[in-house]
């Protein structure tokens, strides 16, 4: 049985789902996106993507679509209906389609395109890289200047990817005048010491939301954080390394450039960040 999806205020199965061949997220990348995770049937940090959607929005000029109130109803009838425990739910926002192509936005008459599908991942969160780590290499980072917004512009997040894959690693860390701004499409982390260093919040990272949760248990957990950019040489020197995302939690980095981190194995504080994540956002989730 094919996925339900929703387009437009309709849920239908996903063969019949389509939209405009002159969408603006289909001709400009006119769009911006959200992955909230599933687990247990429930959904993980959804406030937080609400948030950070109706800001993208707000960074870009775009309407809210006219049912961004019932998104977490949506969410949950999208889980019901494709009978999901473990998973993700997609869901993107485009300026709309104002019936043919042209560089300036359409007028507030156009509607925006709202989509939403699920994603089934049985065994989510009990991923075997996270006993394993991830191997990264680095790469210039070449994407525009607004990378705390959440766009679909993500051709050159692919591109590192597939470099990676060509290297036989697991992914890519972006750098850009000697430090390292993120992964392709998690935040970047290293610990030195008693101390979990990560980039500082502007524009030059996404504002994750398993960002903001990971950093919030860790200082309840009475551990030292430090907000700064770091290098891949110091990423390499450090005794730890790990990203977060919404749909990886926290998983460790082992390897970057070829050269191990500690000990080569996932280390204890990744461990324990991972554990008290998924605990903690499993309680609060809806």
């Amino acid at each position: 049985m094919s996925r339900i999806v929703y387009l437009n205020g309709d849920y239908l199965p996903e063969e019949e789902a389509k939209i405009s061949i002159f969408d603006r997220s289909f001709l400009m990348a006119d769009g911006v996106y959200e992955v909230t995770s599933v687990l247990d049937g429930k959904l993980i940090d959804f406030a937080g993507h609400a948030k950070r959607l109706e800001r993208s929005l707000a960074e870009l000029d775009m309407q809210k679509p006219d049912n961004f109130d019932d998104l977490l109803e949506i969410h949950r009838e999208l889980v019901r209906r494709n009978d999901i425990n473990e998973g993700m739910i997609y869901l993107q926002v485009s300026r709309g389609s104002a019936g043919d192509r042209d560089f300036v936005y359409p007028d507030a008459s156009v509607k925006p395109t709202l989509v939403l599908f699920t994603q089934n991942k049985p065994g989510l969160a009990d991923n075997p890289k996270a006993r394993e780590g991830f191997k990264i290499i680095s790469i210039e980072d070449q994407r525009w200047g607004r990378r705390d917004i959440k766009t679909t512009q993500l051709l050159y997040p692919s591109m590192g990817k597939m470099m990676a894959k060509a290297a036989g690693c697991d992914d890519a860390w972006l750098v850009e005048d000697g430090h390292v701004t993120e992964g392709t499409s998690n935040n970047a982390y290293i610990v030195k010491g008693d101390t979990i260093i990560t980039r500082h919040l502007s524009n030059d990272i996404l504002h994750g939301i398993t960002r903001a949760a990971v950093l919030r248990f860790a200082r309840e957990a009475q551990m030292k954080v430090e907000e700064r950019a770091f290098t891949i040489e110091e990423a390499q020197q450090a005794d730890e390394a790990f990203v977060t995302s919404a749909s990886t939690f926290v998983m460790p980095v082992v390897e970057i450039d070829g050269a191990a981190i500690g000990s080569g194995t996932p280390g204890p504080v990744a461990g324990r960040l991972r554990d008290i994540y998924l605990e903690e956002s499993r309680k609060a989730a809806v």
